[in-house]
């Protein structure tokens, strides 16, 4: 569903909620997915007593970016800033007073988070912050807003922004009083140059900053991490098809309940030069053990495994019988976790440091449990089973341990 407004139609996802249970609305937006758009529409929409943004005037208004020059290029003067879609009740900006007046007397002042000082003092009955992942100081510029948002029978707040892993970003998206939504740069591309998505997607797509930039992910690290973004994107192949040796490493969840961990499944692959390259993530969540090892199996074939590693701690004997039900001429081999998950992938995170493990193209989910692996395990406390297959699958290549020969055609 679409709403009219200002130069073009409002999509639903830059529409306010509709009832009254939220304090700040966050926007998480990539490039010229509209968030400013409709942070502009909504703060015209509040000062015009326009529906349904408002059932009257929400004013004084306060509008705070990264700098004034911000602001005023971006929020108030840019392409979706408010003067462009403003075409009716047209505010002036006073820039000397830094502030917008409407012909209906409501008033948005100009801040900078540059100065969390300057919002000591003003109240205001909403306000809208822009990229406040740019802000330099964040939590001061916020807590000061909140002192000030105490006007008017509903005091409430926008927050349009790309997102970056934030302290402050994380604290607004757990209070039970944030709606938040997501938009991605494809979800605007109607209002898109043509070629620029097509362009974006070529050069960026799967990567990490284009997973932050277009698909407004955010993509945090733990402090302690084994593994790092960085680290990762530098360890970054297009692959080959001359491996020596292919693993398919399997972590068994030990149920098959809909909130069951789910079972890991990673294939990789040594190289004549020792490097290990991780081909893919397959694994899957909520499957019963025939899915599973059914998964598995495929998995071994188009890649032309020589061996399937599987751990067997949860299931014991029952983990090759499953395997093989599904085909029995796969090669299994069982492993058992005798050391702490953190003590085995210690290791294997070394290997990344010497540059000898590289992913080929981009494997979102593993690498995000990757940069989430602490001394505690993952942060919210479930099992990382991608990355225990990772472990396993790296281990099996690197030790030496010996598969059947692998037999290739040759034409």
């Amino acid at each position: 569903m679409a709403l009219r407004c200002g130069l073009l139609a409002l999509r639903e996802a830059q529409t306010p909620p509709r009832d009254r249970n939220w304090s700040t609305w966050l926007l998480l937006g990539g490039r010229g997915s509209g968030k400013t758009r409709a942070g502009a529409e909504w703060v015209h929409g509040l000062a015009s007593a326009a529906r349904p943004f408002g059932d009257g005037i929400s004013a004084p208004i306060a509008l705070i970016g990264e700098t004034i020059a911000d602001v005023r290029d971006v929020m108030i003067e840019g392409p979706a800033g408010i003067l462009r879609s403003a075409l009716y009740n047209r505010p002036v900006y006073e820039a000397t007073r830094r502030r917008l007046v409407w012909p209906t007397g409501a008033v948005a002042q100009v801040f900078s988070a540059h100065d969390p000082g300057s919002l000591r003092g003003p109240q205001f009955a909403a306000a809208w912050c822009d990229e406040l992942v740019k802000w330099p100081y964040p939590g001061e510029c916020w807590d000061m807003l909140q002192f000030g948002l105490r006007l008017g029978d509903w005091p409430r707040l926008a927050v349009t922004t790309t997102p970056r892993p934030l302290k402050l970003l994380a604290r607004i998206m757990d209070d039970a009083a944030t709606v938040t939504v997501r938009m991605r740069t494809a979800d605007n591309a109607a209002n898109l140059a043509r070629g620029f998505l097509n362009t974006m997607q070529a050069r960026y797509g799967g990567t990490r900053l284009g997973r932050q930039e277009l698909d407004a992910e955010i993509l945090g690290e733990r402090d302690g991490a084994l593994w790092t973004r960085d680290l990762l994107e530098r360890s970054r192949s297009a692959g080959r098809d001359d491996h020596r040796r292919i693993v398919v490493a399997v972590d068994p969840p030990a149920s098959a309940k809909a909130t069951s961990d789910a079972c890991g499944i990673v294939i990789a692959g040594l190289t004549d030069e020792g490097v290990v390259d991780v081909i893919a993530d397959h694994s899957i969540g909520a499957a019963t053990p025939r899915q599973w090892a059914g998964r598995a199996v495929a998995a071994y074939h188009a890649a032309g495994a020589d061996i399937m590693v599987a751990e067997v701690n949860q299931g014991g004997d029952m983990v090759k019988s499953v395997i093989g039900m599904v085909d029995p001429t796969v090669n299994v081999s069982p492993v058992r976790a005798t050391r702490a998950k953190w003590l085995r992938a210690e290791p294997v995170a070394a290997l990344y440091e010497q540059g000898r493990v590289r992913h080929v193209g981009v494997l979102a989910e593993l690498e995000d449990e990757m940069c989430d692996f602490g001394l505690d395990g993952l942060s919210s406390g479930r099992s990382p089973d991608r990355l225990d297959a990772l472990v396993w699958a790296i281990g099996e290549l690197v030790s030496g341990a010996r598969g059947r020969p692998r037999v290739r055609a040759i034409v």
